[in-house]
């Protein structure tokens, strides 16, 4: 869905621009020129009004023209600067609820071809806690959003809902060893999943930074259903070169990198940094009202992404 609107707005932009350049070069002067013409056969000087009519665009060129500085500014802004993005699912809860809707940074991972999405320029990689929107490697016409947990060449290893990270050595002469991520309980209740209430906890993936997650003690690892990575055990992964690991906060509820794998740098789409509104949908599942009709607004959700 998000390539066909793509594919839309890049095919409307040309043919709205050619439209545009057609006219300024072309059908312009044949306006001028069938002008002169009348004049001379009249042999007598035209009145304004007539001229006016004369030069004045068909409808068509008239409705290009107006469109086309509107759509190639929409282009340029959705393509390499920022898109919005509504997010469907619980699965980054609790710093994404269903109802959000985010800005995502296009520029700060490269500037990309809006269709194919190749880079064109880079600009930089993703951050380890990151939030991240993808083309979901095994369909690339969804759009997913995750927060990248591994780094290529980073070890992960997801076991008793406890995560840990050994990140690459790289070029240091001492390699880092393999730690538990640090976590803190928050409260138990808040959250809830299918009736059952969710652990609340603070997660430290960086020195620096912070941010919350969500597990569900009655629901065991599906570790049967894991990504097997060859050469390496079950709930055990080592990032390949230009790949993510990728996972949603709401860990029992999302389906991430430990099911299918590893993100690759080029189905990155941009880094989720603001949420601009956001809207409930709460109200009884026998309500005549249709579901995408918003019960409320959450105006203290608005602002930056942890």
């Amino acid at each position: 869905m998000a390539n066909t609107f793509a594919l839309i707005l890049v095919t409307v932009t040309f043919v709205t621009g050619f439209v545009w350049l057609l006219d300024r070069w072309v059908l312009v002067k044949q306006r001028a020129a069938k002008a002169r013409q009348i004049q001379q056969a009249a042999q007598t000087p035209l009145t304004a009004e007539v001229i006016d009519k004369l030069m004045t665009e068909p409808v068509w060129v008239e409705q290009c023209k107006g469109i086309f500085p509107v759509i190639a500014a929409v282009l340029v802004l959705r393509s390499f600067i920022y898109e919005p993005f509504q997010i469907p699912s619980g699965s980054m809860m609790p710093t994404l609820l269903e109802g959000d809707f985010i800005l995502v940074n296009k520029y700060v991972y490269g500037l990309k071809e809006p269709i194919t999405n190749q880079t064109l320029i880079g600009t930089g990689h993703p951050q380890r806690g990151d939030v991240v929107v993808f083309k979901y490697p095994e369909n690339p016409k969804i759009d997913y959003i995750k927060r990248v947990i591994g780094l290529p060449g980073d070890k992960i290893i997801f076991r008793n809902k406890e995560l840990y990270l050994q990140p690459a050595c790289n070029d240091s002469k001492v390699c880092p060893q393999l730690k538990k991520i640090d976590t803190s309980f928050i409260e138990s209740g808040a959250y809830s999943q299918l009736g059952m209430p969710l652990e609340h906890y603070s997660e430290k993936l960086t020195t620096s930074k912070s941010h919350e997650i969500l597990r569900n003690t009655y629901i065991p690892d599906r570790v049967g259903q894991y990504y097997q990575q060859p050469g390496q055990s079950e709930g055990e992964w080592v990032v390949p070169e230009g790949h993510y690991f990728a996972m949603g906060d709401n860990r029992d509820n999302s389906l991430d990198s430990r099911f299918w794998g590893f993100v690759p740098e080029r189905n990155l789409v941009g880094k989720a940094v603001a949420i601009w509104m956001s809207f409930e949908f709460d109200r009884p599942e026998d309500s005549s009202v249709p579901k995408w009709i918003p019960t409320g607004v959450r105006f203290n959700r608005i602002g930056s992404i942890q």
